[in-house]
């Protein structure tokens, strides 16, 4: 059971909703996947516009937690309006804080990441920062009280799969709130090795919206993700240098 702030839910798959063919392979999609969140950038849909076509038309919305992020916001001041359009909205209370900093990396900003998390957290929302894999961040942000942490596996997009396993690893054993590895991820490996780890959950979007066939990589996320987490919660057996006989020993005629 995934639990974020008030919420619980069954699936531990995050999932985007940019960059699909079209909004019925998109709708094909989410339902294969099993997931129970959808996160969107409210900068990119009208979502006061009753005459704009988009996603949530084609979705029985009330199956799912809406997750808006706050993507293109560049200052904190500009995370918080952005945000408080998206509870205006009445989807959701939960936002992601997604604050960049470099537009050649799309990496977040530290300092006004904090700074609007804060500000978020004092407005009352359940706040889901997008951070780097900086281990410190993780930890301040969990002492301002944010609900979960979401470090990026590698820059947004690329799918370049988990490039800091260290750093990753050190979140996550540090981590008193959910840690939902975000970004970068391309393939259903980098899932299971994220789970493996021991992170709560996967944001994703792009590996799955660009693949050749969307639909089938949204099932094969799903179970990458199941089996990663069983793989951890079973606890695998420790590495050795030599190998060890499979069978018994014991009883073995000469």
């Amino acid at each position: 059971m995934l639990k974020i702030g008030p919420y619980e839910f069954q699936s531990r798959l995050l999932l985007g909703t940019g960059k699909f063919p079209d909004f019925d392979v998109q709708k094909e999609a989410v339902d294969v996947s099993g997931t129970e969140i959808l996160t969107f950038a409210v900068r990119r849909m009208n979502i006061f516009e009753p005459n704009q076509p988009n996603f949530l038309e084609k979705l029985e919305v009330e199956k799912f937690k809406m997750l808006p992020n706050t993507a293109g916001a560049s200052t904190a001041e500009e995370a918080v309006r952005i945000a408080k359009l998206a509870k205006a909205s009445g989807l959701c209370d939960m936002i992601k804080v997604e604050v960049i900093g470099d537009d050649k990396t799309l990496l977040p900003d530290p300092i006004e990441t904090l700074k609007a998390s804060e500000m978020l957290l004092e407005e009352g929302f359940i706040v889901l920062p997008y951070t780097s894999d900086d281990v410190v961040l993780a930890k301040k942000l969990q002492e301002l009280g944010v609900h979960a942490i979401m470090p990026g596996a590698s820059p947004i997009g690329s799918g370049q799969g988990i490039v800091n396993p260290l750093n990753l690893s050190l979140i996550i054993e540090q981590a008193t709130v959910p840690v939902i590895v975000d970004a970068g991820i391309g393939s259903p490996a980098d899932c299971a090795i994220a789970m493996e780890m021991g992170a709560d959950g996967v944001l994703l979007n792009t590996a799955v919206s660009g693949a050749q066939d969307p639909v089938k990589m949204a099932r094969a996320m799903k179970l990458a993700i199941e089996a990663g987490r069983l793989g951890f919660e079973a606890g695998r057996i420790p590495k050795k240098r030599y190998a060890t006989a499979s069978s018994p020993l014991e009883g073995m005629s000469v």
